[in-house]
């Protein structure tokens, strides 16, 4: 994936899966939890309840708060050179609010089966946003950023629909890792060859889909109780030391370690390392990652809170921020000014980037983009029986 000539072209994201609440339910591109039935459903049988389509507080806020952290992560991607503490945070957050996002969706696609109507919603809520708002930013960048070159290319994702296109390609291999005895070993294989493969190339963020597989799969692994366990006090506790651990790693690492092996978008030869580095930071990473992601997520709010009902709309704010990053960019914000890049300069920039992509997950913003990121379609599909 081409990118920007000082490094900001990096992805992020947010994007969970929309939760398929029953078999029959199917999962959306956005992970967002259900919407309450007006009516209880009636029990099927005596001993097998049936499934609440309650929206869970907890998703939703885990989804509102990582993509908070995108954004401000992208934030930061302008203004960290020459701050070390900057970059350290930048690190920690990338560690694992990619992660976090993956292990969701996938969560939320076990029970994607490829049924017709799985498959019209991957198309409507996947392909069609992927598709748009790659033209968009593509054309965003020809014009906004005065580079009339720069290609509009479907199967070379640029800056943030590559997490789109993984996630129609992981979705699309789900009824494939469930029929495996031991699916997070093959992830964690393959993810591993990938990373000392340099000839994978470009084409739909390949090198990311393999090295993020893995994520992707724990999540289909996982069950509620897993979540209910990662809440518990003691867990909470535990979570602390850890993330401070891993900030102290972190601002080491921000003089010795370069940050492209967190976007999982190179091979160890294209870093210019050995090709057993290649594996050996698979297993190091996906390890970190894994326990930091249960830290963040031990500390999510399992109540409703202010920010839950924005939950609902993260899919906007993460295909929206993007275009207030880049546009302050583009605009010459950081690189005619020099008040960004001072402690107090970073400190507004990061506030003003939550308070934008917040703004951006508001229901008057989900409800303008709709036709784009939820249509129906139903002119496009034939009727099913």
């Amino acid at each position: 994936m081409p990118q920007a000539p000082n490094g900001y072209a990096r992805p992020s994201v947010d994007q969970v899966e929309e939760p398929g609440t029953t078999t029959g339910t199917t999962p959306s591109t956005v992970a967002d939890t259900p919407v309450p039935a007006r009516r209880p459903p009636a029990r099927s049988a005596p001993d097998r309840p049936a499934v609440s389509t309650r929206r869970d507080a907890f998703f939703d806020n885990a989804k509102f708060l990582a993509i908070v952290l995108v954004a401000v992560a992208h934030a930061w991607e302008p203004v960290m050179a020459g701050s070390r503490a900057t970059k350290a945070l930048y690190l920690l957050v990338y560690a694992f609010h990619m992660p976090a996002f993956i292990v969701i969706s996938g969560y939320f696609s076990r029970r994607f089966t490829a049924a017709p109507g799985q498959l019209r919603r991957l198309l409507t809520t996947i392909v069609v946003p992927y598709v748009v708002f790659e033209v968009a930013y593509s054309l965003f960048k020809r014009y906004a950023d005065d580079s009339p070159g720069h290609p509009i290319s479907l199967l070379d994702p640029w800056y943030l629909t590559w997490f789109l296109a993984a996630l129609f390609i992981w979705r699309l291999t789900t009824p494939l890792w469930l029929t495996l005895r031991h699916p997070l070993a093959v992830a964690l294989v393959v993810a591993a060859l990938a990373s000392l493969t340099p000839s994978i190339g470009e084409d739909l963020g390949l090198q990311r889909v393999l090295q993020f597989a893995p994520y992707f799969v724990v999540g289909l692994c996982l069950r509620p109780e897993h979540f209910q366990l990662v809440r518990r006090r003691e867990v909470r506790l535990l979570a602390l030391p850890v993330l401070a651990g891993a900030a102290a790693f972190a601002y080491w690492a921000a003089t010795h370690m370069r940050t492209a092996w967190l976007y999982h978008d190179s091979s160890a030869q294209e870093l210019d390392s050995p090709w057993w580095v290649g594996p050996v930071m698979t297993f190091a990473l996906f390890g970190c990652s894994l326990l930091l992601t249960a830290a963040f997520l031990s500390w999510v709010p399992g109540r409703r809170t202010w920010f839950t009902a924005l939950g609902a709309g993260t899919i906007c704010g993460y295909l929206l921020h993007g275009f207030v990053i880049k546009g302050a960019v583009y605009a010459g914000l950081f690189d005619d000014h020099a008040w960004p890049t001072t402690p107090l300069g970073r400190v507004v920039v990061t506030v003003a980037a939550a308070v934008a992509v917040t703004a951006l997950c508001t229901a008057p913003v989900r409800r303008l983009l709709r036709p784009v990121t939820e249509p129906e379609m139903k002119w496009a599909f034939r009727r099913t029986g």
